[in-house]
C-alpha cells in the first residue's frame, strides 16, 4: 500500500470541497471496496477524506411519500428497516442476496452504488485494463468471459456493474443526491448516474470531481409484488451471472430490471409493455442488440428463464 495522507470532513460541503482540493482524493467510509483496491494498488489515492462522522446515517420519510437513505445507512440496516422491507421488498431482497453478514454491517448505500467491477482482468494488475489504465486495452476481450456483460459493452470494456442493491434501486427510480465543491446540490436519476463504456470506461458514473453522494431518494411505494432473483455459481457470496429485479402489478404489467449483464444497472423500460405478453417476448425486446461471447451466450437464455420464474411466482 503507497503512503496517503488523511483527514476527517465535518460536513458534505466541506468533504466535497476538500476532495476538489486535493488531485487524487477518495472518500472512505465503510471501505468494503476501496481498502482491497488500495492493497492491490489498483486504486493509489494520495489522500483519504473520511466522512463516517457525518450525519447521514439516517432512513426518513419523505414529505409526499418514499424514503430518503442517508448515504451512510449500512446495508444491513436498511435491508432490516421494517418501511424498506414493507414498501421496498426488492430492496431488502437484494440486499441480502449481496456480499456477506460482515460486509453488509460496514458497507454503506453510497458505497454500494459506487463499487467498480470485479472483472478478474482488471483486479490482475499485470494484465492490460482500460478502467485501470485508459488506452492499454482489454484483456478481457478475446479472454475468458464467462462474468462478463452481454449487452451495452464496448470496444474497450465487456466488464459488468457488481452491485445487487443498485439493481433494485434501478426498477424503483431511485434519485441520487448529491453535493458538489462550491455547496451546490444536484438531484440525479439513477438512470443517469451509472454511464455505459463507450471509449472512457474508467469513468463509471456521472459525478464530478469532488461530487460527493449525500443520500439516496425513493418515490412512494408502487404496490404490487416484488421480487430479487439472483443466479449465482454458489449460494452465498458470489456475484450475479444474472439478477431480475421486478415489480410486477396484478395486470401482468411492471418493472424489470438486470445485473450481471451489463457495465451499469440494465433496464429498459419501453421493453417492459411486453411483460404481459410472457418472459421470451420481453427478454427479447430487454435484451435487443445483445453481443454474446461464446463464453457468456447462456446468460441470454438464463436471464429470460429467471425473469419466466418471476413472473410465474408473481402470478402466482
Amino acid at each position: 500500500m503507497k503512503p496517503f495522507t488523511y483527514e476527517r470532513a465535518r460536513s458534505p460541503a466541506e468533504a466535497a470541497a476538500a476532495a476538489a482540493r486535493q488531485p487524487g482524493a477518495k472518500f472512505i467510509a465503510g471501505g468494503t471496496n476501496l481498502l482491497d483496491l488500495m492493497k492491490l494498488q489498483i486504486e493509489a489515492p494520495a489522500h483519504l477524506i473520511d466522512v463516517n462522522g457525518l450525519a447521514l446515517d439516517k432512513i426518513e420519510p419523505m414529505p409526499e411519500g418514499g424514503l430518503r437513505i442517508g448515504a451512510l445507512v449500512r446495508n444491513t440496516d436498511l435491508a432490516a428497516d421494517q418501511r424498506v422491507r414493507r414498501d421496498y421488498g426488492v430492496l431488502s431482497r437484494a440486499l441480502l442476496a449481496g456480499a456477506s453478514g460482515q460486509l453488509r454491517n460496514k458497507a454503506t448505500t453510497a458505497g454500494n452504488l459506487l463499487q467498480r467491477t470485479r472483472c478478474p482482468y482488471f483486479y490482475d494488475t499485470a494484465q492490460p485494463c482500460n478502467k485501470r489504465q485508459p488506452g492499454s486495452g482489454c484483456s478481457a476481450i478475446g479472454g475468458v468471459t464467462r462474468q462478463h456483460a452481454v449487452i451495452g459493452s464496448s470496444e474497450a470494456c465487456i466488464a459488468t456493474h457488481p452491485s445487487d442493491m443498485a439493481i433494485a434501486m434501478r426498477a424503483l427510480d431511485a434519485v441520487v443526491e448529491t453535493v458538489k465543491a462550491d455547496g451546490a446540490t444536484r438531484r440525479i436519476p439513477i438512470a443517469e448516474f451509472h454511464r455505459l463504456p463507450g471509449e472512457t470506461p474508467h469513468i463509471e458514473t456521472s459525478l464530478e470531481a469532488g461530487e460527493f453522494i449525500t443520500a439516496v431518494t425513493l418515490s412512494p411505494p408502487l404496490g404490487g409484488r416484488q421480487f430479487y432473483r439472483k443466479v449465482r455459481d454458489r449460494a452465498s457470496y458470489a456475484f450475479a451471472l444474472v439478477s431480475v429485479a421486478a415489480v410486477m402489478q396484478r395486470d401482468g404489467t411492471g418493472r424489470v430490471a438486470l445485473g450481471g449483464v451489463a457495465h451499469k444497472p440494465w433496464r429498459v423500460e419501453a421493453a417492459e409493455a411486453e411483460l404481459p405478453r410472457g418472459a421470451k417476448p420481453a427478454m427479447a425486446a430487454i435484451l435487443d442488440g445483445a453481443r454474446p461471447t461464446d463464453d457468456n451466450a447462456f446468460k441470454v437464455t438464463l436471464a429470460e428463464r429467471t425473469l419466466a420464474s418471476v413472473l410465474a411466482e408473481a402470478r402466482g
